[in-house]
């Protein structure tokens, strides 16, 4: 039997409040955008690459070898990190050293640890 949702009984019953909550919302595309930065955290192959960069600049090579994965593996999980703006790199010769992109990506994990410890 499939249950239906009550309807509210006056539209806009709380019309001040409806009002100020719609004029702080930010726009759909930002919404979005953020949605999208929130995938990127949900492989835990991911997280586990932040949390190597958290404590040292490395090679795709350090990284896979840290994680006990192959190398391509790492490349691809760093290549949509970079996309996604958590993560930086710089080259030293033939070298590629990746880092986080700055201290926002700190807190975005800090702050999920701290919720799911709780």
């Amino acid at each position: 039997m499939k249950s239906e949702v009550p309807a509210c009984e006056y539209m806009h019953a709380h019309e001040e409040l409806v009002q100020k909550v719609k004029e702080i919302m930010p726009e759909e595309e930002l919404l979005y955008d953020l949605a999208e930065l929130y995938k990127v955290f949900g492989d835990s192959t991911r997280i586990k690459i932040l949390y190597v960069l958290f404590e040292s600049e490395m090679c795709v090579c350090d990284i896979a070898q840290l994680l006990n994965m192959n190398t391509s593996a790492i490349s691809h999980q760093l290549r949509v990190l970079k996309q996604s703006q958590l993560v930086k790199y710089r080259r030293e010769g033939k070298t590629v050293f990746y880092s986080l992109a700055d201290d926002h990506v700190r807190t975005i994990i800090n702050q999920g640890m701290e919720h799911i410890e709780e």
